[in-house]
């Protein structure tokens, strides 16, 4: 369970009733991160836009270069909601998932292409503290896949720090997307004090 409430539909507006039908549509049950992002709802509307938005933008970059880099931040920062999620991304767009298991060992795994150890060597760059990309790693992406595949890259590693880093403070764990069988948000019931507050 989250270290902070997820708010339920019962508890929630209108804008945020609607995200969660969209996503229970869409995923099977409601991600918790956004349950727990409802507690500021002009942040939820935000965020929900920008995914959409940067989703339908990110098309330059084959989907397993793109979504290798995004599970190696998650896997590398430690968010088990977002390595689930991950995993779940990857089974429905067709993608090797049983490889997950060597991600350790990408750098020296045949189950990992040339330009997907470069993505995933960059995305290890850019999640050093302090990062450690090198102009000489930055040249090669962009012979492989172009000045906007470089951008595209950057962009999808640093949204997924992001993402990984909050969820992980925030002490989301994963919910059961990877195996098919999600699991529901543990909604808690509301204290008198909150639905006064709400109210």
């Amino acid at each position: 369970m989250a270290r902070i409430h997820a708010v339920a539909p019962q508890e929630a507006g209108r804008i945020v009733r609607t995200a969660y039908r969209f996503a229970g549509r869409q995923y099977g049950e409601v991600p918790e991160p956004f349950a727990v992002l409802a507690n500021h709802p002009k942040l939820f509307a935000v965020a929900a836009g920008h995914e959409m938005g940067a989703e339908k933008a990110s098309t330059v970059l084959p989907p397993n270069v793109r979504d290798i880099a995004v599970y190696r931040v998650a896997w590398t920062v430690g968010c088990s909601w977002c390595v689930d999620f991950g995993t779940m991304l990857q089974r429905l767009e067709g993608l090797d998932i049983d490889r997950l298991q060597h991600i350790g060992e990408y750098d020296t795994s045949p189950l990992y292409s040339e330009d997907e150890r470069a993505a995933i060597a960059y995305a290890d760059a850019m999640t050093d503290t302090p990062t450690t990309a090198t102009d000489e790693q930055v040249a090669d992406l962009e012979r492989r896949f172009g000045r906007d595949g470089v951008v595209e890259l950057t962009y999808q590693i640093a949204l997924e720090n992001m993402r990984s880093r909050m969820n992980s403070a925030l002490g989301i764990h994963d919910q059961g997307f990877d195996s098919g069988d999600a699991c529901r948000v543990p909604w808690e019931t509301p204290s008198a004090s909150e639905t006064e507050r709400k109210a």
